[in-house]
C-alpha cells in the first residue's frame, strides 16, 4: 500500500491535536471526499488520531420534520458549553435525488451558536448514505473528539425507514416528538422508539403545554408496552421549550445521569465495541458494491441476467456461478 503525504498527514493531525478548527475542517472535506489518496489519507490519519479519541459522549437527535430540531440543539448548546464542555453539532443535510446537491443552512438556522467559540458545527449532504447520516459521519465524530470535543452531537435528516443506522454511532439516542400531532407516538415505527433513550415532547409553550404535558403521559403509558431495554435504563419522557428555555436542563442531566449508569454496568464500553463491528461491516459492505460495480463484473451479471431471463439457467444456478466467477 502506498503511503499518504508526510507531511500532509504530519499537519493534519497536528493541526487537530492543537484543536484548530481550519485543519478539522479541512480534514472533515479530506473523509468526505471519495478519491482513492484522499481516503488512504483518512485512514492514515484516524489511526494517527485514534488515542486521542473515545473521550465525548455522543448523542444522536432525531424527530419528524418541524418538531424543533435545530433550534432545540442551539438551546441545548449554551447549556453544554455554560458547564465547560466543548460542543462539536454534525448535522445532515437531505442531498436531492436529482442532482446530488443539498443546502447546507445548519450555520444559518443555528445563528447564535455558530457564534460560540466551543463550539463546532459541520453540515454535510448525506449524499446517497441511509439511515440520516453521511456515509463518513463515524470518521467525522473521531476527528472531532481528537480536537477537544468532548460532547458529539448529531441531528439526522428526520425519521425514516432507514433512520435507526444513527442509533448505531451514538451513545444517546434521543427522539423528539410533537404534543397534538395525532396518537402518542405519532406514527413512528415502533422500532425506532424501543431504540430511544430519552424521549422529548418539544414545543412545551404557550397554550400547547397542556397538550404537551397529555402527551408525555401517553408516550410514557405506551412505553410500558415495550420489553424493557437491553441496557437496564427506564426510558425517560421529557417535556421542553427551546424558546422559553425550559427543560434544557432536565434533559442533559438525564444523559448525564445515563452515561454514567451505563459505564458502571459496562453497557457504554460493550456498545462501543459493538459500533465499531459495525463499522467494519459498513466498511466490507461498501468495498462489495464497489467491487460489484466495475465495467467486467457487471458484464458477467449482464450475461448472466441474459442466460436466466431466457430459461437457460435457473436463478440460483446463475448466482452460484456469478459468486464463483467473482471468487475466481
Amino acid at each position: 500500500m502506498a503511503h499518504a503525504s508526510i507531511p500532509a498527514l504530519d499537519v493534519l493531525s497536528q493541526g487537530i491535536l492543537a484543536g484548530d478548527r481550519k485543519t478539522l475542517a479541512r480534514a472533515i472535506t479530506v473523509a468526505e471526499s471519495t478519491l482513492p489518496g484522499d481516503q488512504e489519507l483518512t485512514d492514515q490519519l484516524l489511526r494517527k488520531i485514534l488515542p486521542s479519541t473515545g473521550k465525548s459522549v455522543r448523542i444522536g437527535i432525531t424527530g419528524v420534520p418541524g418538531v424543533g430540531k435545530s433550534t432545540f440543539i442551539e438551546t441545548f448548546g449554551k447549556h453544554v458549553t455554560a458547564g465547560g464542555k466543548k460542543l462539536a453539532v454534525l448535522t445532515v443535510d437531505p442531498s436531492s435525488q436529482k442532482t446530488g446537491g443539498s443546502i447546507l443552512g445548519d450555520k444559518t438556522r443555528m445563528e447564535h451558536l455558530s457564534r460560540n467559540p466551543d463550539v463546532f458545527i459541520r453540515p454535510s449532504p448525506s449524499g446517497l448514505a441511509l439511515g440520516g447520516v453521511t456515509s463518513r459521519t463515524r470518521e467525522t465524530i473521531l476527528l472531532c473528539e481528537a480536537a477537544g470535543f468532548n460532547v458529539i452531537l448529531i441531528e439526522t435528516v428526520g425519521v425514516g425507514q432507514s433512520e435507526t443506522e444513527v442509533r448505531n454511532m451514538v451513545d444517546f439516542f434521543l427522539l423528539m416528538m410533537l404534543a397534538g400531532a395525532g396518537d402518542e407516538l405519532q406514527g413512528i415505527k415502533k422500532g425506532i422508539v424501543e431504540m430511544a433513550d430519552g424521549i422529548v415532547i418539544n414545543k412545551a409553550d404557550g397554550d400547547n403545554i397542556k397538550a404537551a404535558r397529555q402527551a408525555q403521559a401517553d408516550a410514557a403509558q405506551a412505553l410500558h408496552m415495550l420489553p424493557p431495554p437491553a441496557s437496564g435504563w427506564k426510558i425517560q419522557v421529557l417535556t421542553s421549550s427551546a424558546l422559553e428555555d425550559r427543560g434544557i436542563d432536565d434533559i442533559w442531566r438525564t444523559i448525564r445521569d445515563f452515561e454514567h449508569q451505563m459505564k458502571r454496568s459496562g453497557y457504554f464500553d460493550e456498545q462501543r465495541r459493538l459500533q465499531i463491528v459495525r463499522w467494519f461491516d459498513e466498511r466490507v459492505e461498501g468495498r462489495l458494491k464497489m467491487l460489484l460495480s466495475e465495467p467486467n463484473i457487471q458484464s458477467i451479471r449482464a450475461d448472466l441476467i441474459r442466460q436466466v431471463s431466457d430459461g437457460a439457467l435457473m436463478p440460483a444456478e446463475a448466482a452460484a456461478l456469478f459468486w464463483k466467477k467473482l471468487m475466481c
